[in-house]
């Protein structure tokens, strides 16, 4: 896997708008679970390559310091070289000195070369270091992405949970409603009024029959006294 490869993928994963995944998905638990996998996997991956990248410029910086050193060292062995031969040739030893100057010129060579070899490297470790520190950007970002992650498939647990505590709930207080024993005791209430409305007209009825009868007495005794009157009056 290149490191555009890592960082290109990296980069998409950190940018995914999860609650768009989530609006689109038809199991949104289903589709979390599978997400938190690959982010899981993909996290593992961009972690051992970024590894592998931070390894390579490390080896990088490290090649860099020494040529930077080298330069130095040998910067240091020309110089010296150069001081013995302008002592050797005070000293009327002109072959010794040429033979000093040689050191001095090789030495310098090697310099230039370690300098340039180090000066060749500055561009590719700048590029390696912010390749790095954008992968590490990433990989936080994922970091975080997966932990958002996790937190909406807690919460959409949660949420299922709760709901069909709720749905099993109203499914009993349903049937609770029902057999609502109220609704019986209604029943028997009214089968005892309309029992209670029947004694009731009974009793009205027996009322109205004791008061023809005490009418038909009352019509009997004006009969009596009439024909009374009447034997009273032949009588007399």
């Amino acid at each position: 896997m290149t490191k555009q490869t890592i960082l290109g993928r990296v980069a998409q994963l950190a940018r995914a708008n999860i609650n768009a995944l989530i609006d689109q998905a038809e199991d949104p638990q289903l589709m979390l679970d599978q997400l938190i996998r690959d982010y899981t996997n993909n996290i593992a991956e961009a972690e051992q390559a970024v590894a592998a990248t931070i390894g390579n410029l490390r080896l990088m910086e490290q090649d860099y310091r020494e040529d930077k050193d080298a330069a130095t060292e040998w910067g240091r062995k020309a110089l010296a070289a150069s001081k013995k031969a302008d002592e050797l040739r005070a000293a009327g030893h002109p072959a010794e000195a040429d033979r000093f100057d040689t050191l001095a010129k090789v030495a310098l060579s090697r310099q230039l070369q370690s300098e340039r070899e180090a000066t060749s490297a500055e561009p590719t470790i700048a590029s390696h270091t912010a390749v790095v520190d954008k992968l590490k950007t990433g990989l936080d970002q994922m970091q975080l992405k997966l932990g958002e992650l996790q937190g909406k498939r807690d919460q959409l647990v949660a949420r299922a949970k709760s709901a069909e505590a709720q749905n099993r709930m109203l499914d009993a207080v349903k049937s609770i409603d029902v057999l609502d024993p109220t609704s019986e005791i209604s029943r028997f209430e009214n089968k005892v009024r309309r029992e209670e409305a029947r004694a009731m007209g009974k009793e009205e009825l027996a009322a109205s029959s004791l008061d023809s009868q005490f009418e038909q007495l009352e019509g009997l005794g004006d009969a009596t006294e009439i024909e009374s009157r009447l034997a009273a009056l032949k009588a007399a």
